[in-house]
């Protein structure tokens, strides 16, 4: 079951068996894929102590049939065009007050490991929840989409007070252009504070071009 995402104010929380049902509902021509974000690894406190997935949320979008990609990436074609969707792990996995055990990484994100499973010469967007791995992605990749900032969930005039990123503003919201394309969503919920202001919930459509330009 799922607890409060990150904030207190809920009415009630939802099962997994239930939120699961409802995706699986989605359908696209090349599929319905997935990542984990860090809510989905501190809300399942089993494997929070433990330090061992996979976690419930991966096991419910497993059994409706939606693949979750944990440093992992496959081959897609669309149109006769091949190209990869990659899938890192996430890079706060394990909630900061419980690093405290030996051996514990924040993280389970493995970026050498799932770009050396596709090919040098082939395109690849990459699916990574919080952005901050942009500094670290080649120019070999074609684009990044993430979330996990909310946009800074306030945000007045394009620029947000507190971002929960390392590199604040930087990778907050929206494209953004260095080695390769970023775009980060604003996503639907709440982290912290219950409400939002300058940045509603949205849900994005990403068009790619031929020329591997995100419009």
């Amino acid at each position: 079951m799922t607890t409060a995402p990150g904030h207190r104010f809920i009415y009630d929380a939802v099962h997994s068996d239930d939120w699961s049902a409802a995706l699986a509902g989605l359908k696209a021509p090349l599929g319905v894929h997935a990542i984990l974000g860090n809510h989905d690894w501190w809300d399942d406190k089993a494997v929070q102590v433990t330090g061992i997935g996979p976690t419930y949320g991966r096991r419910a979008l497993e059994r409706v049939g939606i693949p979750v990609y944990e440093n992992d990436a496959v081959r897609l074609s669309k149109d006769g065009q091949p190209f990869w969707l990659a899938g890192l792990g996430d890079q706060l996995a394990f909630f900061p007050s419980l690093r405290r055990y030996v051996g514990r990484k924040m993280g389970v994100d493995d970026l050498r490991t799932t770009l050396a499973k596709v090919p040098a010469a082939e395109a690849v967007i990459l699916l990574a929840h919080e952005p901050d791995v942009m500094v670290r992605v080649p120019e070999r990749v074609a684009l990044v989409l993430s979330g996990h900032t909310h946009g800074g969930q306030f945000r007045l005039f394009g620029w947000s007070p507190v971002v929960p990123s390392r590199y604040g503003n930087r990778y907050a919201y929206g494209h953004v252009r260095e080695q390769c394309d970023l775009i980060v969503s604003g996503g639907l919920g709440c982290s912290i504070a219950p409400f939002r202001l300058g940045v509603p919930p949205e849900i994005v459509v990403v068009t790619v071009s031929g020329a591997n330009k995100p419009a």
